[in-house]
């Protein structure tokens, strides 16, 4: 057979079985491989989404290094958490610390709350040069320090909240008549962040401060809030307290 008659019978051979259509190839249809899968994924569910988004936090503002700020909540980031703290109309920020003047004494800060990191207290506060003691970082320590501290007067400790860490607050304030410009270098200290210096003094006798000193899983944090003198209006110490005991840590839950 040539090769053009062999070609001739393959191409009417192709031409019938496209003629007979399905009909010609019912016998192959068992064995047919199913159509292939569609590749294109399915979205999640709307509920699967839902439970794995964590809303997010509300944001606070942090709290301006220094100058008259507006009333409402800011974020201090001063220790190795950090906390909120709530202020009215009036206030000023001043490094770690907020003050408020007395309306009556425009030009003479009447209270104030601090924060500064300290870790040397001076064993007597009137003759504290040579005597600033380094204390470790807990919560214990300062407050043992600061209490046995001589030439000043403290209430016992009392435990106290602060959001979801405890601590303990105490009254601190100069102890009998003493000449605050007799003490060393004319201060009287209370504690420093240094070993040669004094960072925290009274200026008076009259000063007195309220202390909360808050254990953050073996880390300290301390506040204080404090009067400067006794003429003080007692709405503007009460206002003061209130920004005091605003103060709170928060520990933030983290959602799996």
């Amino acid at each position: 057979m040539s090769s053009l008659l062999r070609r001739a019978i393959a191409l009417a051979s192709i031409f019938s079985v496209g003629l007979l259509g399905p009909v010609g190839l019912s016998a192959c249809t068992a064995t047919e491989a199913p159509p292939p899968a569609s590749t294109t994924e399915t979205p999640p569910s709307a509920s699967t989404t839902e439970a794995r988004t964590v809303p997010p936090l509300p944001t606070v503002p942090p709290l301006p290094d220094s100058g008259d700020i507006d009333a409402g909540t800011y974020l201090v980031t001063s220790f190795a958490e950090n906390f909120e703290i709530t202020v009215p109309d009036g206030w000023s920020a001043d490094g770690d610390g907020l003050g408020k003047d007395d309306p009556d004494h425009p030009d003479d800060m009447a209270v104030f709350v601090g924060w500064w990191p300290s870790d040397h207290v001076p064993t007597d506060a009137c003759a504290w040069q040579g005597a600033l003691v380094e204390v470790n970082p807990s919560a214990k320590a300062f407050v043992d320090a600061m209490t046995a501290q001589t030439s000043t007067s403290s209430t016992p400790p009392v435990e106290v909240v602060v959001g979801d860490y405890s601590g303990v607050e105490f009254d601190h304030s100069v102890e009998g008549d003493v000449d605050i410009k007799a003490c060393d270098n004319g201060q009287f200290c209370v504690h420093s962040e240094y070993s040669n210096l004094c960072t925290r003094w009274y200026s008076t006798a009259a000063e007195r401060e309220t202390y909360r000193v808050v254990d953050l899983n073996g880390q300290r944090a301390m506040f204080w809030v404090v009067q400067f003198h006794e003429s003080i209006n007692p709405e503007l110490t009460r206002e003061a307290r209130t920004v005091f005991d605003s103060i709170v840590f928060k520990v933030r839950q983290v959602t799996s």
